[in-house]
């Protein structure tokens, strides 16, 4: 099986091409689940379940990077057949895609903060706070604190981290598992305030409500690397803090 990565302007021309293939969209911006490598290699636990999950069902696959505003629209265009990105299953994406089998279980979202800073998120007011757009913490905070605070939106979490640091922002939601390598990588600059925020269920690939085989072929090889250990496995190298394991392994 061999794998091949592609943008997303690539794709079209390429359709013919392309055809016997499985295209997986990712984003490419959100450690650890997916990034562009040193090399310049798309990276990440998603790409490893992705191409753990391609050579368990047999199918050739190519990895196409596309920005995350637009991940679902590109999915329901054509332009790649599933999604593999950190995207937690939930009942508004379920409107108009569907998911496969988890293969990352629900991860709680937490506030990060310059160090030092402490807020009442009782009675958070004032403030202004930054999450990626098209997220489940950027709907929970226009559903919580959108009267009370500046909410603004990012194309990627870097950016909100960069006006996190430039003292543009107060606070920026977002999946735990990624602020807590920003903390560490952050020389104690940064750090995490709160509590957690549990929102969201777990993490799936989403596809498309038509594309039922592909589906039964996705949850048929997750199955498989549940019941041998092999995405508890890549689970923890790739969530070492992460507690509550083993996740998937039979009981």
């Amino acid at each position: 099986m061999r794998m091949f990565v592609l943008a997303a302007a690539a794709v079209l021309a390429l359709t013919g091409v392309a055809a016997a293939q499985t295209r997986l969209g990712s984003e490419g911006a959100y450690p650890p689940y997916n990034f562009i490598d040193e090399a310049g290699n798309l990276a990440g636990f998603d790409i490893d379940v992705g191409n753990e999950i391609c050579e368990r069902a047999g199918l050739e696959c190519v990895w196409v990077v596309n920005e995350w505003d637009t991940i679902i629209p590109n999915l329901l265009a054509g332009n790649y057949d599933a999604i593999l990105a950190g995207m937690s299953d939930t009942e508004e994406r379920r409107k108009t895609i569907t998911f496969s089998q988890t293969y990352f279980p629900p991860d709680p979202s937490a506030y990060v903060a310059l160090a030092g800073k402490t807020f009442d998120f009782a009675n958070l007011s004032g403030q202004r706070i930054g999450a990626q757009g098209a997220t489940i913490q950027a709907a929970h905070l226009e559903a919580t604190y959108k009267d009370t605070n500046t909410l603004l939106t990012y194309e990627t979490p870097d950016q909100a981290l960069a006006d996190l640091n430039a003292g543009n922002i107060d606070l920026i939601l977002a999946d735990k598992s990624y602020l807590q390598e920003a903390v560490a990588g952050s020389s104690g600059t940064l750090a995490l305030t709160g509590d957690e925020v549990e929102i969201g269920g777990g993490v799936a690939a989403g596809l498309r409500q038509a594309d039922t085989e592909l589906q039964a072929k996705f949850d048929a090889a997750l199955t498989a690397m549940k019941a041998d250990g092999a995405l508890d496995a890549m689970i923890s190298a790739y969530f070492p803090e992460r507690e509550g394991g083993p996740f998937f392994l039979p009981e």
